[in-house]
């Protein structure tokens, strides 16, 4: 019994990277988010295509291939800046096969799943993701790091092959609503980008005084001011919770100085 249930095992875990690689895997966008995105579907089995408008050549382990191809593979991951998801979309909509998969990777989650019911056909079947990590934290591996799933028009049985196959990267899935997300999203990442640009605007340099707190903001402008300018301005225009967390940092900001303003009237 136990040799058996061995066999069986080791069956199963040999069959699970030739499923994996009989899946061919579409990444639109061979940015620098797409070719880290495409390089690590690769070194977890999968065969992938993939398509930049400008790219010479893929990613290593990576098929660079046709607008067209991309498009009609088994599952189809758009890597595009927020901002340009809708034009590639409208572009690309009717070329889209019916039986492929779409996600979006986008930071924001209200905006490309409206898009993506309103431009594709009813029959193909979405999912909107959002990989909260990228080139420079994902470097060292992405295990533990968190990537969302919000199902838009995907059958159940569909939506959790991809949650379990995260899982199986390690990476910590959360599953949640697109509304959710964005509400969320606009209090972490919204204002770690925005705080980030913001001190960026100081000029701020090294100095031998330099406490951890000090060393923890550098980081901040070197983590958010890493990432392409054009990303900074979609999290504050597409994400419909961004202005309230703006203004609701302002209110703090005021807040503050007139307690010091206060305070120096002591003085």
């Amino acid at each position: 019994m136990v040799a058996t249930k061995f066999l069986l095992a080791v069956l199963l875990f040999c069959t699970i990277p030739a499923m994996n690689s009989s899946m061919r895997i579409g990444v639109y966008g061979l940015g620098r988010f797409g070719s880290f995105w495409a390089r690590e579907l690769v070194k977890h089995g999968f065969t992938v295509v993939g398509y930049g408008r400008s790219a010479k050549q893929a990613p290593e382990g990576v098929v660079l291939g046709t607008e067209d191809e991309v498009l009609t593979c088994d599952v189809l991951f758009f890597c595009v800046s927020i901002s340009a998801f809708a034009q590639v979309l409208q572009n690309t909509a009717s070329r889209i096969g019916p039986s492929t998969l779409v996600m979006d990777t986008c930071s924001v989650k209200l905006y490309p799943a409206k898009k993506m019911r309103e431009l594709l056909p009813s029959c193909v079947r979405t999912i909107a993701t959002h990989p909260m990590f990228g080139p420079d934290s994902g470097k060292d591996g992405v295990a533990g790091l968190p990537m969302v799933l919000c199902p838009v028009n995907c059958p159940k049985k569909d939506f959790q092959f991809w949650v379990d196959e995260f899982k199986n990267w390690k990476l910590q899935v959360i599953e949640m609503t697109c509304d959710q997300h964005d509400r969320e999203a606009a209090w972490s990442q919204g204002i770690t980008h925005f705080i980030g640009r913001t001190l960026s605007e100081l000029n701020l340099q090294d100095t031998k005084l330099a406490t951890t707190g000090y060393r923890t903001l550098m980081s901040i402008v070197e983590q958010t001011c890493n990432d392409p300018l054009q990303l900074f301005y979609d999290l504050q225009r597409y994400n419909p919770y961004a202005r309230q967390m703006r203004m609701g940092l302002k209110g703090s900001l005021d807040t503050v100085m007139q307690v010091l303003k206060e305070q120096e009237k002591i003085v």
